[in-house]
């Protein structure tokens, strides 16, 4: 770790994997620890994970991470973890359900039974969260439904954090972060919406009482023998994956947004406070009591340029993709690809038509089909960017992810934001997010922008890129034209749905 003695660990516990990282105060130095855990799906649709697992996993990271700072002081671990999952607890704290993670969909048809019904547009207002199967309100509508035997034996509904709080600590707790994911907390009144509690069939008394996200607990002994640390060290409860993203962005500046793609996507902005969502397409969640993040969010990235050179059967690395891709002209000649290979998260785009190359002729390449995939991924979050335009202005946009080391990643979105736009050059992570809040409330810092450049001098270093008159041009033609392309494409989908329900597609060949 260098000269530098004294550390905070940063802990992200994400859906896949846990990293632990050690930020020298100075900014000097860090070091890494990750453990991976499966994301399993027992059914069609459910993606859970074992709580104990992801436990073992998160202290496995820690005690690493620990061990490779040399004997270093560590004031302070702060948590990060993935919001909206679900665990059921009985009364010794055992838990009854796996984790259902974000990814969860078995809860679709509440979610489309509360939008049916018109509640969705006033429980998204009141709590800050989109009425989707990712939600846990639609998650415990579905238990009450399918396993009420379940329920009557459920002592506590928490989430992640919630569950690695106790492990950490002894103490059973949720933060504002966590909670304003769950559809069940009012945002605006920062409390436990007994009306929607109603509608779930739960009482306040099987929830964790709300911390500060910059409520310290103490590590306890057994934790801290897990870990090798001392019992009493300092654990700041910290906020969930998403905000703390938008912190380790730098991306803290009403007017700035911070754009983050890798296999999701999603854009960020923080405001003081709950905003009102005209278009319901956002979800808000706490940083701290006075930073709220509102995200926006698609769900499919880069990933569609990997799975498109992979049907292709293309003998091409992903850089030599890109680079065929690059040769070709903005709007690849006429095609134009809707990249809804997965459902995206929001409301205004649950109903999201089956992804489409549309427009395909003869003279399309290879080189058109990804650079079409580039675009399309792009004009989404575009799309998004103009959302949230109505909630709160956006001056200009961060971006970060490892997409934006490309070239023609950078140049398409920054044409399609039309903007002033920064690559970050030390792209930031929840971990880091999560130590410079940590650093934040445990009083080392005045700000939570002063912890970040404490912890990461470099992180604030960013490159503009210049944005094509020429190429912004064309992208602002072809977005005119989206809406009238995704409706087409929707009917097209209900068609394919009703052949594919009637039994007219043929089984494939052994």
């Amino acid at each position: 770790m260098g000269p530098e003695r004294r550390v905070i660990v940063g802990v992200d516990v994400g859906t896949t994997a846990a990293r632990a990282v050690a930020f020298a105060l100075d900014g000097t130095a860090r070091h890494v620890a990750t453990r991976e855990y499966p994301l399993l799906e027992p059914m069609p649709g459910w993606q859970v994970q074992e709580p104990d697992v992801l436990v073992a996993a998160t202290l496995a990271a820690m005690s690493a991470c620990v061990a490779g700072t040399a004997g270093a002081e560590v004031v302070a671990l702060a948590l990060s973890s993935a919001r909206y999952g679900l665990i059921g607890l009985d009364a010794t704290m055992t838990p009854v359900t796996p984790l259902l993670t974000r990814r969860d969909t078995r809860s679709s048809e509440a979610a489309r039974e509360l939008r049916l019904s018109g509640q969705s547009r006033d429980l998204h207002r009141l709590t800050g969260t989109p009425v989707h199967p990712m939600n846990p309100l639609c998650k415990l509508l579905w238990f009450a439904r399918h396993e009420p035997y379940l329920c009557t034996a459920t002592r506590w509904w928490i989430g992640l954090k919630d569950y690695l709080l106790h492990r950490l600590t002894g103490v059973l707790v949720t933060e504002l972060s966590s909670a304003s994911g769950t559809g069940m907390f009012d945002v605006h009144r920062r409390v436990w919406s007994s009306p929607v509690l109603d509608l779930a069939g739960v009482s306040e008394s099987q929830l964790p009482p709300v911390l500060p996200t910059t409520a310290v607990l103490p590590l306890s002994p057994a934790a801290g023998r897990a870990v090798g640390l001392p019992s009493g060290t300092p654990v700041v409860v910290g906020a969930g994956g998403g905000p703390s993203r938008s912190l380790g962005a730098a991306a803290i500046d009403h007017a700035v947004g911070g754009l983050t793609l890798g296999a999701t996507g999603a854009l960020r902005t923080v405001v003081t406070a709950p905003p009102t969502d005209p278009a319901d397409a956002f979800s808000c969640a706490a940083l701290t009591d006075d930073a709220w993040v509102v995200t926006g969010a698609v769900s499919n990235g880069d990933n569609v340029v990997r799975w498109a050179g992979h049907v292709l059967g293309a003998d091409h690395a992903i850089p030599a993709l890109l680079d065929l891709a690059g040769r070709i002209g903005a709007g690849s000649d006429g095609l134009v690809m809707l990249p809804y290979l997965r459902a995206d998260e929001t409301p205004s785009q649950s109903c999201a038509p089956p992804g489409a190359f549309l427009g395909l002729r003869g003279g399309h390449t290879r080189g058109h089909l990804v650079r079409a995939t580039v675009e399309g991924v792009c004009l989404q979050l575009g799309g998004v960017r103009d959302r949230l335009a109505e909630v709160t202005p956006i001056d200009s946009v961060r971006l970060t992810g490892d997409a934006f080391r490309y070239p023609l990643w950078r140049e398409v979105m920054a044409a399609v934001l039309d903007c002033p736009v920064q690559v970050a050059s030390a792209a930031g992570d929840a971990a880091l997010g999560a130590a410079a809040l940590g650093l934040f409330a445990i009083g080392h810092t005045a700000d939570l922008q002063e912890a970040l450049t404490q912890l990461d001098p470099e992180g604030a270093r960013t490159e503009p890129i210049a944005v094509d008159p020429a190429l912004a041009a064309a992208y602002r033609g072809l977005r005119t034209k989206l809406p009238a392309l995704i409706t087409v494409a929707g009917r097209l989908g209900e068609i394919l749905d009703e052949v594919a329900g009637a039994g007219l597609s043929a089984p494939a060949r052994p």
